[in-house]
């Protein structure tokens, strides 16, 4: 398997080779100092499976590098790597694509926690951000959200939770409608019904709720 590092400062990609090479022995590793040697190393290894980013960089900003990304090359994962991890942060990484948050502060186990997770098809978000605000990210309702619902208690059908669980994993709805052998239109009634149940107005809230309320969505067989 092969990963790209992008950070400007040389001990953390030290770090997170180390932590990419316990995740996986045979790992191979690039580095990129910037955005342009970044860039240019996606274009010659177009089977990398993931991207870890710098949300900082010397010569461009991460969630402008995150979008490009995202435009040119979406088959490939990208994570974002900050030592601000605010709220606004994570929810501009993930609004962009970004497939998990995780700080560089946290600890090696946490950071091989969060990458497995990551590379089985979910999404990493710092606890912290969602303890910060419970209320806004999990539950309409605060009696609900303290009993921490199931998706058949919100009212979400089996169809509706297969939905979500590729929505939890970044995917269009046309990637979706693939997965799923389902109608766009069929897909786009099924997100806003997620939605509206979960009390959000977006993906990005929908994913912030779910990791929220603990809920954990198996990728939905064909």
């Amino acid at each position: 398997m092969k990963f790209l590092v992008v950070d400007d400062h040389a001990l953390i990609r030290d770090a997170m080779r180390g932590v990419l090479k316990d995740l996986q022995g045979d790992a191979i590793v690039l580095e990129a100092a910037s955005s342009a040697q970044a860039m240019d190393l996606v274009r010659e290894h177009a089977d990398l499976a993931l991207i870890l980013h710098d949300l900082q960089l010397p010569d461009r900003d991460g969630i402008e590098a995150l979008k490009e990304l995202r435009q040119l090359f979406p088959a490939i994962s990208v994570v974002m790597l900050s030592a601000f991890n605010d709220r606004d942060n994570v929810v501009r990484a993930l609004d962009n694509g970004a497939l998990g948050f995780i700080p560089k502060t946290d600890s090696r186990e946490v950071l091989l926690g969060a990458l497995r997770l990551i590379l089985a098809g979910g999404i990493y978000i710092p606890p912290e951000i969602l303890a910060a605000e419970p209320a806004a990210i999990a539950a309409p309702d605060k009696a609900v959200a303290s009993k921490r619902p199931s998706p058949a208690e919100l009212g979400l059908t089996e169809r509706q939770v297969d939905v979500l669980a590729l929505v939890m994993e970044g995917k269009s709805n046309k990637l979706i409608c693939r997965a799923l052998d389902l109608a766009e239109p069929t897909v786009k009634n099924h997100v806003s019904a997620i939605l509206k149940a979960l009390g959000v107005t977006n993906r990005t809230e929908a994913v912030l709720a779910v990791a929220a309320l603990g809920w954990e969505l198996r990728r939905p067989a064909r």
